[in-house]
C-alpha cells in the first residue's frame, strides 16, 4: 500500500512538472510582448533626458504639492510615443503616475498628474517611452 501511494505521487509530481514546464516554453517573448523573461530593447534615443518639477502650494494637501513634470532633451525619433512617468517615494513605491504620448515635434513635453502629488515625499521620478 505504501509502495503504492509512492508511485502515485510520483507520478502526479512528473505531471505536473511535465504541464509547467511545457505551459513555460510556451512564452512567445518579443520586445513588444510581455512575458516572463528579460529582452534587451532599444532607445529610442541615445542622449539622456532630463525630468524637472515645480512643487506649488496646495491648501488641499495642505502643503505643497507635484502637478506637473517637464521632461527636456527629447529627440525626434522619440516623436509620437506612449509614456509613462512616476513619481517616487519611500522604498521606490509609486505616488502617481502620469501617461500620454510624447508631442510630435519640440524637445520638451509636460506630464500633469492628477490627483497632484505630495511633494514632500518624492524621493524619486522615472520616464518611460515606449512604442
Amino acid at each position: 500500500m505504501l509502495v503504492k501511494r509512492a508511485l502515485i505521487l510520483a507520478l502526479a509530481g512528473v505531471l505536473t512538472f511535465g504541464a509547467v514546464y511545457g505551459f513555460a516554453a510556451s512564452l512567445n517573448l518579443t520586445t513588444d510582448s510581455l512575458g516572463a523573461a528579460n529582452t534587451t530593447v532599444a532607445a529610442c534615443q541615445a542622449g539622456a533626458l532630463t525630468a524637472t518639477y515645480t512643487s506649488t502650494y496646495s491648501a488641499a494637501t495642505p502643503g505643497y504639492s507635484v502637478g506637473t513634470v517637464t521632461v527636456n532633451g527629447l529627440a525626434a525619433t522619440c516623436y509620437s510615443k506612449a509614456y509613462k512617468i512616476t513619481l517616487s517615494g519611500a522604498a521606490n513605491a509609486s505616488l502617481g503616475e502620469a501617461t500620454g504620448t510624447t508631442p510630435a515635434a519640440g524637445t520638451s513635453f509636460a506630464a500633469t498628474f492628477s490627483p497632484a502629488v505630495n511633494a514632500a515625499s518624492v524621493t524619486g521620478i522615472s520616464v518611460v517611452i515606449s512604442g
